[in-house]
């Protein structure tokens, strides 16, 4: 899926415009991130790091763990089994299409060129993949999340995404190191 979001920004605008919380400077940025509290921050470095007029593309990647969460641990046919798949992909695609609407937003206030897309798979290879498809200055991430703060058990081999990657890669640390349980 690919997908160009625009939407009108009308609520949780962004810094103003001046204030930067990166010295990164870019024209073209791919962003990888999936909505939780320290791929939050690695969008905040990307929005900061993309020059006016420069571009962001959005990459939301659907781990490869999901496809075994099927429910048959309840199910009592292949139908009810169906059903599951289908409301589980419902809410994957809406909680994406929020996720890309908000940082849409945050781009267009800042009159960044904005896209989006989402690939499913291990983190590594669909990264690799979507920084290969188009001359990016950047790549941004988040970190992993410390101890005891919420967020996705997903894992990524940095050996094998710094080997795959041609462009600098940011990792962006997590707000909760430096806090208690973090």
């Amino acid at each position: 899926m690919s997908t160009k979001v625009g939407h009108p920004a009308t609520e949780e605008l962004p810094r103003d415009g001046g204030e930067r919380s990166t010295p990164l400077a870019a024209e073209s940025v791919l962003l990888a991130s999936h909505d939780t509290e320290g791929s939050r921050a690695a969008e905040q470095v990307a929005l900061d790091a993309v020059a006016q007029g420069g571009r962001l593309h959005h990459l939301v990647i659907v781990p490869e763990f999901w496809q075994s969460i099927t429910g048959d641990g309840w199910r009592i046919n292949a139908s009810t089994e169906h059903d599951f798949c289908e409301y589980l992909e419902g809410r994957i695609e809406q909680e994406i299409m929020e996720h890309l609407t908000r940082v849409s937003r945050k781009a267009q206030w800042r009159g960044i060129d904005y896209s989006a897309s989402s690939r499913h798979g291990r983190l590594e290879d669909c990264l690799i993949a979507a920084a290969k498809a188009a001359d990016f200055d950047l790549v941004i991430i988040g970190a992993p999340r410390p101890k005891g703060h919420p967020g996705l058990r997903s894992r990524i081999d940095l050996n094998r995404l710094l080997r795959g990657l041609r462009v600098p890669l940011v990792v962006v640390p997590h707000p909760g190191y430096g806090t208690a349980g973090g």
